[in-house]
């Protein structure tokens, strides 16, 4: 079976490519779709289900890593402030709307409210940061930096989120929240690019030494990254540590210091993305639990209007004195909206605790939170890649003249603050 579902995922998902091509919708559309069929009818080998999380980690490591190396230091540093304010502020101004209204559209205490708004408040990284790649690669939108400024924000977002689910799920274990917890926000957004930095000038200054092929070396970077990963885990017991920021902040150090390998590792990256791609968006799908979907669906639709309506005005609040025409800050806004990934791995937390505590009110709330999250993955994640992938010519104009991004790449970017 096991062997039967790797063949099922790939040829499936390859047969899925083709079809969202002919129909002009993202790959990932077909790939969610087909991963919850399999997932539905138990056609998923449980060998494969239980490493699932492991496998969607590796798939993020890879399109991370290719972002890192495709992202241009300099243009980066001129979206600082935008990228700060959207790493927190449109998650937290969703978790608010969410913890406020929740207990009006379900039987919901207030901290099982916030703990819920916690969960939907993260956006995708899986959705969002092949698409800004994307744009790199056809060299939309660059000028101004918003790829890299979404992917920046993005990236962070989930960090601040998860450490609020994680303080909301300790009080509803009966435990009191503790300042460390919320000092881990900073603490793990700053070691993540630190040790990046670290790793990206040792490795600049090796493959600068030391001749090898690219396979090579795309070897050892994704030997590292998932070697991150692992120290992620492994720090947690004492401090917070964001491993694919660590493995963004990598590429990015490496491309500064040695640009053209950095380009051609990328390119290398794309074929493995390939592959990759089908199984993250396929197991995120077998993921989904759907026999949530239906049960609280009308006012799982009824408040994630509200919240992502109050999400969209809070990332329009973070670009608020930069040089963003009103079209670039409408793609901000929609790249911002999809939601996968930290809602199928955190959504049935609430549930899993009810169940292991025997505590029927908990896990009542917990069949609650699940079930939105499932919604608002089904709603958000393909709605937010098809409006990216139809929106993006129009919203973000003609691609750049190599001239432009030549000038861009030699230190003269323009600065998208006033």
């Amino acid at each position: 079976m096991f062997f039967a579902s790797l063949c099922l995922i790939m040829v499936g998902g390859a047969l899925l490519y083709f079809l969202c091509k002919a129909l002009h919708l993202p790959a990932l559309v077909g790939y969610l779709l087909w991963g919850i069929f399999l997932g539905y009818f138990g056609l998923i080998d449980a060998n494969i289900s239980a490493i699932s999380p492991q496998i969607r980690k590796i798939a993020l490591v890879i399109i991370l890593t290719k972002a890192g190396l495709s992202l241009n230091l300099e243009d980066l540093k001129k979206v600082g402030r935008p990228a700060v304010l959207l790493s927190f502020v449109p998650a937290c101004i969703e978790m608010t709307t969410v913890g406020l209204l929740g207990p009006y559209f379900f039987a919901l205490s207030y901290n099982e409210s916030f703990l819920l708004g916690s969960v939907l408040g993260a956006v995708s990284p899986a959705v969002v940061v092949p698409m800004m790649v994307r744009l790199m690669e056809e060299r939309r939108g660059t000028k101004k930096g918003i790829p890299g400024l979404v992917i920046a924000g993005s990236s962070a977002d989930d960090i601040v989120m998860i450490v609020f689910y994680t303080v909301f799920l300790s009080i509803e274990k009966g435990d009191e929240a503790s300042w460390i917890n919320f000092l881990n926000i900073p603490i793990s957004i700053l070691s993540g690019i630190a040790l990046g930095i670290l790793l990206g000038l040792v490795f600049g200054f090796v493959f600068k030494k030391v001749h090898m092929r690219d396979s090579l070396k795309l070897v050892i970077l994704f030997g590292i990254g998932f070697g991150l990963v692992w120290l992620e885990d492994y720090l947690a017991q004492w401090f917070a540590f964001s491993s694919l920021l660590a493995v963004i902040t990598m590429g990015l150090v490496i491309m500064s210091k040695r640009k053209e390998q950095a380009l051609r590792l990328s390119e290398r990256c794309s074929k493995m993305w390939v592959i990759a791609e089908v199984f993250l968006f396929v197991l995120v799908g077998a993921s989904i639990k759907t026999q949530y979907f239906s049960l609280y669906l009308w006012p799982s639709l009824g408040l994630l209007a509200c919240s992502l309506i109050m999400r969209s005005l809070g990332v329009n609040l973070c670009l608020i004195k930069t040089k963003l025409n009103f079209k670039e800050r409408g793609f901000v806004t929609i790249s911002y909206l999809p939601k996968a990934t930290v809602q199928a791995a955190i959504g049935g937390g609430l549930l899993d605790l009810g169940s292991s505590l025997n505590n029927a009110a908990i896990t009542a709330a917990g069949t609650i939170v699940l079930s939105v999250s499932v919604v608002s993955i089904l709603l958000t994640a393909p709605l937010g890649a098809i409006a990216m992938n139809l929106s993006y010519k129009k919203l973000l104009g003609e691609p750049e003249i190599l001239g432009e991004q030549t000038r861009s790449e030699t230190g003269n970017p323009k600065d998208i603050s006033a």
